[in-house]
């Protein structure tokens, strides 16, 4: 047994081969699982609980499916489904989280986030992201017709690289800082922290001010492949991707 972590699937329509993975994964190992937690950007867009394609009740029934199994799954918010909510919540069985969490996992204090908020020198997006994410304008913005909301959704993700390899501008904007990771290491207490929203799966060691080592795991995408991080009870673990089929 052992928890699991994934992040940054950007499931869509467009990409069958991705989630036919996703569900692959939620059906076999996700079902031996202590439990799962998806750390955000489940779906390259969600505008609301109310946009239920095929597509979407596809996945939310594999959800539906493991959480029956009595497998615990988490869900943290990332910055393309942020708008997923309560009702997502009670078809798929998934426990919400705040956007960032703090866990006892198997005995150690563990972060858990999307990661963007560490992302500091991105300054343009953050900026968005504290528009966006306003309460008014987000119940505005759930309260306008599905097909506007699609409409926009379109028109977002035709000028998106979500689905693309990044730049090594893009890569480095993006990578969390030093500082940030500090500070959001020092307020929660935790010697581990585990995000992903980067796109650069990796472990990293920072010594924290009272002379303290902390491990950052961070996961990769699911572009090519499948990026899943295993934290066993003994607490080792290790960051794998599963190929496509």
């Amino acid at each position: 047994m052992s928890t699991l972590f994934i992040s940054d699937l950007h499931l869509s329509a467009e990409r069958p081969d991705i989630t036919g993975l996703f569900i692959h994964f939620l059906q076999h190992e996700a079902r031996q699982a202590d439990a799962l937690y998806i750390l955000g950007d489940l779906f390259d867009a969600w505008i609301g609980d109310d946009d239920l394609t095929p597509f979407h009740c596809r996945v939310i029934n594999a959800l539906r499916a493991l959480t029956d199994s009595d497998v615990a799954v988490y869900f943290i918010a990332g910055n393309r489904d942020f708008l997923i909510g309560r009702r997502f919540a009670r078809m798929t069985g998934v426990t919400l989280l705040p956007e960032s969490a703090v866990i006892d996992l198997y005995g150690s204090a563990t972060l858990i986030m999307h990661g963007d908020t560490l992302c500091t020198l991105d300054t343009g997006y953050l900026r968005f992201r504290k528009v966006i994410r306003n309460r008014v304008l987000l119940t505005l913005l759930t309260r306008l017709p599905l097909a506007w909301r699609r409409a926009l959704a379109a028109k977002l993700r035709s000028g998106s690289a979500s689905q693309q390899p990044l730049s090594d501008e893009q890569l480095r904007r993006m990578d969390a800082t030093e500082e940030a990771v500090q500070a959001a290491l020092g307020t929660s207490a935790a010697t581990r922290l585990i995000h992903g929203h980067t796109h650069r799966p990796d472990i990293h060691q920072h010594q924290l001010p009272d002379g303290q080592q902390a491990t950052r795991i961070v996961l990769g995408d699911w572009y090519e492949q499948g990026s899943i991080l295993a934290v066993h009870p003994d607490n080792t673990f290790e960051l794998r991707n599963e190929p496509l089929s």
